[in-house]
């Protein structure tokens, strides 16, 4: 499957998430958070915390950093890596792109 429309850009605020159900080539559905970070960048990651099975996309965005809501673990948006504890195992980073307003992300390739 190719890159597919997950939102428009004005659904996600500055620092902050919107949360979408995307479908991969198996036909299964993949929770994606896609972020603005305070530069205005958009990104997509795994919706789920690589530590607590949580949803990141409760969780504050702060630079370029996503922190999990349940225990405190940061992502880099970037890479997916772990910046801090209890979480060791780093997030899939989804390939975003912009089509005018409309975000589109490939939830069957990781950055």
């Amino acid at each position: 499957m190719t890159a597919q429309v997950a939102c428009l850009a004005q659904d996600v605020p500055v620092e902050g998430t919107f949360r979408v159900e995307l479908e991969n080539d198996e036909g299964r559905l993949v929770e994606v958070a896609i972020v603005r970070d305070s530069d205005g960048e958009l990104h997509a990651v795994s919706d789920i915390c690589s530590h607590g099975a949580v949803s990141l996309s409760e969780g504050e965005v702060e630079g370029c950093l996503i922190e999990c809501w349940l225990h405190g673990s940061r992502f880099d948006l970037r890479t997916g890596q772990p910046d801090s504890p209890p979480a060791v195992r780093p997030i899939p980073v989804y390939p975003l792109t912009l089509d005018g307003d409309d975000v589109l992300v490939d939830v069957d390739t990781t950055v």
